[in-house]
């Protein structure tokens, strides 16, 4: 990677104070280490959970030679799906998290408790397939101890890469260069697509800077003792890459492995498909994501008419004008 990696290791950032809801859940561990765990967050999603828990079973579970634990967290649904997986999906460890507490603090629910060398976190609305073998990335993490964080090559469902599993840092000339159409224009230009490294070989393992949560593994202890959880300031959308971002500065590489693959049936999970209200909400958080994210990281690096600039350029985005 051209950008030379920070070597002073930041505070991890732990979360926040468990909420009442929170303090009342018993979550059952396993008694021996695994040597993964899968952390699915479910909301409302019961016909895609279904389909993603019987695709990991029939393509990666029954044929893996590593023992894996699959952990589902439910944040509040009120579609059945918590019932399902009781019924239906009795090898699946299920967590209830007392209400719909985001992203990030759902995760945080499991994270806590994992035992498991490494973790990955998984979308609801994700599939598996004979090319979906973990077991490659397994392997990878346990000879690379550099990398801290791997993405599969992660999929739309007509086999084009999700351009969120190989993102840049999302800094201001990147984002600008982004939303500008400067990036779809010249794709192969490190100047110009920096913020999905488009001028990168798909076909190779190599280094990036974020990846999507939606399927990202990463070795667990190094996380919860260097790294941190996920913040949960970011309630949906930003938490993967400033999760990347805090693996990066704690001296551990992003890796995206194009050798096992991933299907995203993207924006079937959780409140993106709930209602035309939510839709909308949904659409104005990942704006105000972005400056959420420019605050934490690049507000003291800019004059603060450029923050009022950014924020101008969000509201119009989110249909302001």
């Amino acid at each position: 990677m051209a950008k030379k990696m920070k070597k002073t290791v930041k505070k991890a950032v732990q979360p926040k104070k468990k909420n009442n809801l929170q303090k009342k859940m018993v979550i059952k561990t396993s008694n021996s280490t695994s040597d993964l765990a899968i952390i699915v967050l479910n909301f409302n999603t019961q016909f895609w959970l279904k389909k993603t828990l019987n695709s990991v079973k029939d393509f990666y579970l029954d044929r893996t030679k590593y023992k894996v634990e699959i952990i589902v967290v439910d944040n509040d649904s009120n579609d059945g799906s918590p019932e399902m997986v009781e019924k239906e999906f009795k090898w699946v460890k299920l967590i209830r998290s007392g209400g719909n507490i985001g992203f990030a603090a759902g995760n945080n629910v499991a994270l806590r408790h994992i035992t498991a060398r490494y973790s990955m976190l998984l979308n609801s609305d994700t599939e598996f397939s004979d090319a979906s073998n973990l077991d490659i990335i397994i392997k990878y993490l346990d000879e690379n101890t550099d990398v801290g964080m791997v993405s599969p090559r992660v999929e739309l469902p007509d086999g084009s890469l999700d351009p969120a599993c190989h993102r840049g840092e999302p800094t201001p000339w990147a984002s600008l260069t982004y939303f500008a159409g400067l990036e779809k224009m010249f794709p192969n230009s490190p100047l110009l697509g920096q913020y999905h490294q488009t001028f990168k070989n798909l076909d190779e393992i190599h280094e990036v800077d974020a990846c999507t949560g939606a399927a990202m593994i990463f070795p667990t202890k190094f996380m919860q003792n260097k790294v941190g959880y996920l913040d949960e300031q970011f309630f949906m959308y930003a938490e993967d890459i400033d999760w990347c971002r805090r693996f990066r500065e704690a001296g551990k590489k992003v890796v995206f492995h194009p050798g096992a693959r991933i299907t995203h049936h993207k924006y079937k999970s959780g409140i993106k498909s709930s209602s035309t209200r939510l839709a909308k909400k949904v659409h104005n958080m990942f704006y105000d994501t972005m400056l959420m994210y420019y605050d934490k990281w690049y507000s003291n690096k800019y004059p603060k008419f450029f923050r009022t600039l950014l924020r101008t350029f969000l509201f119009i985005k989110k249909g302001g004008l």
